[in-house]
């Protein structure tokens, strides 16, 4: 049986100069089950985001097919334009409306419904990031936190075949970015949702995924659950860093033990480390 989103050979680049070419990624291959949440992992300039922007349909691949839900996308001779995909993307910095509220920025990309069927469908939105009572309200009236749950309200308001997340927490501090990734794996979970994360943070895809692509030089160099990654990697490069991303976690408990005595309330941080030993 298909999986659900598949990547394959895929080869991605950018002109860079007269006939010639910079790659950003070659020949990679992923797949996706139905429901299932996945992150790339990798540090600045590691193809990550490209391969989100190809699957969008924001950039044409050199090569290689994507392929969603049995529909190809891009392929030789074929590219479905991003707005007949019907895929859902979640920015990091929001990307929300200031001068409408609430309720119009969920409903934004479902103006072409019937209007009681739009008002029911931004009431289960909201209900469902737990803000139905901030329809009213402004984006500047919310918090950083709260205004991520609306960004994804409205992303899976059209009832997407995909989601798309551009390093969705980054914008926000250390601990609500970990309490919101996952606030937003139960989300998507209940949903159903199949979902695809970029991020840096090796808390963050830990958080949030069951399945992580640790990405260098454009390649994945490993593709496995979160635990896999952690005690089993696959070479050098993977060990070093997982241990870093080790490291800055270690030390930032400790700076935040050292500002808050109190921090047994710690429990994103715990949630992570017992998920990971689990």
């Amino acid at each position: 049986m298909p999986s659900y989103l598949t990547l394959e050979h895929l080869h991605l680049a950018y002109p860079n100069g007269r006939s010639r070419w910079h790659s950003v990624v070659h020949d990679l291959d992923l797949s996706l089950e139905p429901g299932e949440i996945a992150s790339l992992l990798g540090e600045s300039g590691c193809g990550k985001t490209t391969i989100l922007r190809a699957v969008a349909g924001l950039d044409i691949p050199r090569s290689g097919r994507i392929v969603l839900d049995g529909q190809e996308l891009a392929g030789e001779g074929c590219f479905v334009p991003p707005e007949q995909r019907r895929i859902g993307m979640m920015f990091q910095d929001y990307a929300l409306f200031p001068h409408l509220d609430i309720r119009a920025n969920i409903g934004f990309g479902i103006r072409r419904l019937p209007a009681a069927q739009r008002a029911d469908r931004i009431a289960e939105m909201a209900r469902l990031v737990g803000l139905e009572h901030s329809l009213d309200k402004y984006p500047h009236e919310l918090s950083g936190g709260q205004q991520q749950r609306i960004a994804l309200a409205r992303a899976m308001a059209p009832s997407p075949r995909l989601l798309l997340l551009d390093e969705p927490f980054s914008s926000l501090d250390i601990h609500t970015r970990e309490r919101l990734a996952f606030e937003v794996r139960d989300i998507l979970k209940e949903t159903g949702t199949t979902a695809l994360l970029v991020t840096h943070s090796q808390a963050e895809a830990f958080a949030i995924s069951d399945s992580v692509g640790l990405m260098h030089e454009g390649r994945i160099v490993q593709w496995d659950t979160p635990y896999g990654l952690h005690h089993h990697p696959a070479s050098d490069y993977v060990r070093r860093f997982i241990r870093h991303g080790d490291a800055l976690e270690d030390r930032r408990n400790e700076i935040f033990r050292r500002a808050r005595p109190d921090a047994a309330a710690r429990e994103s941080t715990n949630s992570i480390l017992s998920s990971v030993d689990s």
